[in-house]
């Protein structure tokens, strides 16, 4: 491999999946010098690759919507014109860290150099997806132990794909802007009376699967014992059904502020303002382990060893799990708060 090799990373989705492979990137610039590195991902997720330390390139698709109307005039234009930037640069290395034929066929896609592979799993490991061609398309395939943790498997890969050991450290690289929804205070301009004026704690109920939502009843209960440790109440939401749980959970506590419709870069500042995170396994609450805020990530089952906050992040941060069935209950929750690392207040 060059000197200073370009590499191209695939990972189009989901959330959370996109954010567990935000270390794979940090270990590649530490352990290869000069690494220039770009990365495919659904637009959708594009804004937080952008705030991915070490991302030279981002390189939208939408293949979810091309694939509702392939035969459609703007899906056939919009197709050429990804193939075009996608092949704008050839690759040392093209890792596919998804294992799906829609990112194996971007793999394939993409240009190699005359000394450039293609490295893709060789097999599935416990709750990941995994088809069969992206081994065909693979020059390399590599083959993974069954039980690994969502952050290790795609740092596994890309360590086997270019030859490194695994750093011990664990580094996201999410990087904060400057959209935060709080404005910073300026002199003769009053200040959103929305936003609260004391440390605030962002509930993240929403989550697409029933299976992994939490009580409404619940989330009022924990949100009160926020309030009367002196935190305000931060109501996260990405779709109008979300909105009118977070409107609800609101109605019942002392001191809440729901926040506006962001994009996911907002989004992310918005929520490094915050003194913690409680929340479901969701996109967004992955997205506050990556930024290192004190969380209590709730599971209804047992998955958290694969998805909750990794390991060698518990002991630096207090991120914790909290598994129960068929949900946790709100002690085991608010015990697990109350260890973690966050500012002591009034109660």
């Amino acid at each position: 491999m060059p000197s200073a090799p370009k590499i191209l990373i695939v990972k189009l989705s989901s959330l959370g999946d996109v954010v567990h492979a935000m270390p794979a990137v940090q270990d590649i610039r530490r352990a290869i010098a000069g690494v220039e590195i770009d990365w495919v991902v659904e637009r959708a997720f594009a804004p937080l690759v952008g705030r991915c330390e070490g991302v030279a390139r981002v390189i939208p698709c939408e293949l979810r919507r091309w694939r509702t109307r392939p035969w459609s005039r703007l899906t056939r234009q919009e197709w050429v014109a990804f193939k075009s930037e996608l092949r704008a640069q050839a690759y040392d290395a093209i890792i596919d860290l998804q294992g799906l034929s829609k990112s194996a066929l971007v793999a394939w896609l993409a240009q190699r150099t005359p000394q450039g592979r293609r490295y893709a799993m060789a097999n599935q490991t416990d709750g990941s997806s995994f088809e069969v061609p992206t081994r065909w398309v693979a020059d390399v395939a590599i083959g993974l132990e069954p039980d690994v943790h969502a952050v290790e498997r795609s740092r596994l890969l890309c360590a086997k794909a270019l030859g490194y050991a695994m750093p011990d450290a664990l580094e996201y690289g999410l990087l904060q802007g400057a959209l935060a929804a709080i404005p910073k205070p300026v002199v003769g301009v009053p200040l959103n009376p929305f936003v609260p004026r004391k440390p605030f704690v962002a509930l993240v109920h929403g989550t697409s699967r029933v299976d992994k939502q939490w009580p409404h009843v619940a989330w009022v209960e924990i949100g009160r014992r926020l309030n009367h440790s002196g935190f305000a109440v931060a109501m996260v939401h990405g779709n109008a059904t979300e909105k009118v749980h977070s409107e609800a959970i609101a109605a019942q506590l002392d001191d809440a502020w729901i926040w506006p419709v962001m994009g996911l870069d907002a989004l992310t500042d918005t929520l490094a303002h915050c003194a913690g995170v409680v929340g479901v396994d969701s996109g967004v609450s992955h997205i506050a382990v990556a930024l290192g805020l004190p969380h209590v990530q709730i599971y209804n089952f047992d998955t958290a060893w694969r998805t909750g906050p990794p390991q060698a992040l518990a002991a630096v941060t207090r991120q914790v799990s909290v598994v129960g069935s068929p949900c946790p209950g709100v002690d085991a929750v608010w015990q697990a708060w109350e260890k973690l690392d966050t500012p002591v207040l009034c109660r």
